[in-house]
């Protein structure tokens, strides 16, 4: 039996399907149940091939998506307002109530920080999606093999229960030599 068939036997087997009307995720399940080798990690997902700027974008986003960050930057804000009022009274304040400067350096940060943040948002909704279709793959080969298990272990016990049933019948057979030769010894007796 080549490569070839094997696989198709396998689709059909499994899928009931030839191995030609198969996609692709399909065709490189069978592939892996008739390797017989294990699924491994998804290599995409394992390796690391982003640049500087997305780990850049990921380290932002990271930190401007914290409790930490929200809870610095918040103390910041206090801060400013309060040095700001603080030195009013002295005519020393670099930014007087409205504070029009920091609604700039906040407009500016919030102009920055949102795409950066998408961007890393993106590139991992990306990863899921790999990393969802690496779990389909491991999915459908674990339970194409567990029907491939149970149609082994249907196979033997209908082999054992044939062997059984043969048993039975000569043991019955045997039986009833004995019952007619029995039978046949009382006869001449009565």
């Amino acid at each position: 039996m080549t490569i070839d068939d094997r696989l198709d036997q396998l689709s059909r087997e499994l899928l009931n399907e030839p191995y030609r009307d198969l996609n692709d995720v399909q065709r490189s399940v069978i592939d892996l149940i008739a390797a017989e080798a294990p699924t491994g990690l998804n290599k995409a997902l394992v390796s690391d091939d982003r640049t500087y700027w997305d780990r850049l974008a990921d380290k932002v986003a990271a930190v401007g998506g914290s409790w930490g960050f929200i809870g610095g930057f918040s103390a910041v804000l206090l801060a400013w307002i309060a040095l700001n009022v603080g030195l009013k009274p002295f005519n020393l304040s670099f930014d007087p109530y409205p504070f029009i400067f920091l609604n700039l350096l906040l407009s500016t940060v919030a102009a920055l920080q949102a795409p950066v943040i998408m961007m890393s948002q993106n590139r991992q909704a990306s990863k899921d999606r790999q990393n969802a279709e690496h779990d389909y793959v491991v999915n459908l080969r674990a339970e194409l093999e567990i029907m491939h298990l149970h149609a082994k272990l249907d196979a033997l016990r209908d082999r054992d229960i044939a062997a059984i049933s043969l048993q039975n019948a000569e043991a019955l057979g045997r039986l009833e030599a004995q019952m007619a030769s029995l039978t046949a010894r009382l006869e001449p007796r009565s």
